[in-house]
């Protein structure tokens, strides 16, 4: 009989880079009921957002008060200060209207998270890619922030409350498998690879 190895295809549960075969990881749980691999860059991360490692007692790593009490910077990702400046000035937030704020606030979410070097990657390959921000109806104040080149393109759930609030939602391989609602093109890719949202200045 023939033994055939099937090739299973792992990705990291923070930055989703495909894992290479026999590479080290540690299994998380964002719930404490399922565990993910993560990736040896990506363990401060999993601890930041309050994932329980595999081994660990099934409580949060880090209490949701401890969290609200760090800069708003730290509480993304680990990311350093000077990669979370705002896309808007604050005199400018104070001048927006709600719906406008909302947009700010979800390309400020992003603009800190490791998700944005998947899109700057892309874009440093394919150009600028058209970038749009759109509010989800109902209660939970979500929003879907969309990527898309010619040849492909990623759409991230942005949800300012949770504990991680960027999620990527789906992707894809033709601009046209992006359905209408999301490509009203209201926002950009800046020099530096923040996505800056088009609001009144």
């Amino acid at each position: 009989m023939r033994v055939t190895k099937a090739n299973v295809i792992r990705a990291c549960a923070v930055c989703e880079r495909t894992l290479l075969q026999g590479e080290y990881t540690v299994r998380f749980s964002p719930d404490g009921v399922e565990f993910v691999d993560v990736c040896p860059l990506c363990h401060e991360v999993a601890l930041d957002y309050g994932w329980v490692r595999e081994g660990g007692p099934m409580s949060r790593a880090i209490a949701p008060h401890a969290r609200r009490k760090r800069p708003r910077w730290a509480q993304l990702l680990g990311v350093q200060p000077r990669d979370a400046q705002p896309v808007v000035s604050e005199p400018l937030l104070r001048r927006l209207s709600d719906s406008e704020a909302a947009l700010v606030e979800a390309a400020d979410l992003f603009n800190a998270s490791l998700f944005r070097r998947t899109v700057e990657g892309v874009a440093r390959a394919l150009g600028d890619p058209l970038v749009s921000i759109v509010p989800l109806s109902g209660i939970n104040s979500e929003l879907v922030l969309t990527f898309a080149w010619e040849i492909t393109w990623y759409q991230y759930r942005v949800m300012p409350e949770a504990g991680q609030p960027i999620h990527l939602a789906d992707r894809g391989a033709d601009i046209s498998e992006i359905e209408t609602a999301f490509t009203e093109w209201n926002a950009h890719l800046d020099e530096s690879g923040r996505v800056v949202p088009t609001v009144a200045r």
